[in-house]
């Protein structure tokens, strides 16, 4: 007899459904198109992954290689700075007399011509200092023209002198010759006079001789080159001179700057009143290191970029390069010399000025003393590495804008 719960015994047999403990997990009913990429092997992806770091680590690595290569040969052959500043010449405005101002005819950063009169130096004393002057050369002409008097009263006097002594000689001569002939004619008196009468001559003469001399010398030179005449002459000059220099003139054309003074102002000899800077000779100094300069020649094109003009490049040569600079290590006589001691493992490298001539025209303006900039030279035909220096000059020009 067989059961009738048996399995498959009855007619529900077929319709039967899995029980839930048997049902497979959620996870396992996946969509198909994902079960290859989590089913794919470790070992199949590592060969990728590391291939694409080596490549972008050689990568990195040509790049800064190229950039190294790039920089060492700009620093000799096309060498950059921006330690650069314009500068000129300048020149103290000083007076070479004392007084107080009594006319002042420009400002602060006036623009002068060469010949202008800045400053008037209180003019009056110095006019009656010239007048003083030309009463002395008067008095010196007059001391002349007495002395020139004395010289002819003393040579009439020697005149006189020789002309008596002529009439004492004659007349000793003829005593002698009466007394040769008839030695009784003549008492011994008149023999006596007619001696001491020649004596008398004799010493007339030579006082007369000696007074022309003396009257001589006191006179000195005749005429202009007399000393007294000559020292009063130069009086006179020196007087003109400190009147002439009352005016304080400019000397070249330029600017004025460091000028806060007016009128009523006392101005001392030798003590400066301003500043004139030069329009006409202005350059560029940019100290460059040490082994930038190298290959650099006078003559050689550079390019400027200057802060007060942003954006826009200026063409310029060099014009000097230095020679030699200060090291600050100089001892004193008597001290030993001081050995500085830079700390770090790379020293500082010198700088040497090299002075650039500017286009006058083309930064017409724009030139002001002191004013920073950037430059670059270019030594040579290097066509890719003069290209890259355009480049960078002119991307430092337009960063000038935000600095």
């Amino acid at each position: 007899m067989t059961d009738k719960h048996a399995p498959g015994s009855g007619p529900e047999s077929g319709l039967q459904t899995p029980s839930k403990s048997d049902s497979p997990p959620e996870s396992a009913i996946e969509p198909e198109h994902e079960q290859p990429e989590s089913s794919q092997p470790e070992s199949e992806q590592t060969p990728t992954g590391k291939s694409k770091a080596r490549t972008m680590t050689l990568i990195v690595l040509s790049t800064c290689l190229l950039i190294f290569v790039w920089y060492l040969q700009a620093d000799r052959f096309t060498p950059y700075t921006d330690q650069a500043r314009v500068n000129s010449l300048t020149v103290p405005l000083v007076p070479q007399v004392a007084g107080y101002i009594t006319d002042v005819r420009i400002r602060l950063h006036s623009l002068v011509d060469a010949g202008d009169t800045l400053f008037v130096v209180d003019r009056r004393v110095y006019k009656l200092a010239v007048n003083q002057a030309e009463a002395n050369v008067d008095r010196a002409a007059q001391a002349v023209g007495a002395g020139t008097a004395t010289v002819k009263a003393a040579v009439a006097q020697l005149g006189a002198s020789r002309a008596r002594l002529d009439r004492a000689q004659r007349n000793f001569n003829r005593t002698q010759k009466v007394l040769s002939e008839n030695p009784g004619a003549l008492s011994q008196a008149d023999r006596d006079r007619a001696e001491t009468s020649l004596a008398q001559a004799v010493e007339g003469v030579a006082t007369a001789e000696a007074n022309v001399e003396k009257a001589k010398e006191a006179l000195g030179e005749t005429g202009p080159e007399n000393a007294d005449l000559r020292l009063a002459v130069a009086g006179l000059e020196q007087a003109q001179l400190n009147l002439a220099f009352s005016n304080v003139i400019a000397p070249f054309p330029g600017i004025i700057e460091s000028f806060n003074i007016d009128e009523g102002y006392y101005a001392a000899a030798g003590a400066p009143l301003a500043t004139l800077a030069t329009a006409s000779d202005v350059w560029i100094q940019a100290d460059m290191r040490e082994n930038n300069i190298a290959n650099i020649k006078i003559g050689d094109p550079v390019e400027i970029s200057l802060d007060v003009a942003p954006g826009r490049i200026f063409k310029g040569r060099v014009r000097s390069i230095g020679v030699g600079v200060s090291t600050g290590r100089t001892s004193s006589r008597g001290e030993l010399p001081s050995i500085s001691s830079p700390s770090g493992w790379l020293r500082d490298p010198q700088r040497f000025p090299v002075i650039i001539g500017l286009n006058m025209e083309e930064t017409h303006g724009l030139r002001r003393i002191g004013g920073q900039a950037d430059i670059i030279v270019y030594t040579g035909d290097h066509a890719i590495l003069n290209a890259i220096g355009r480049i960078q000059i002119r991307l430092v020009s337009w960063l000038s804008y935000v600095r």
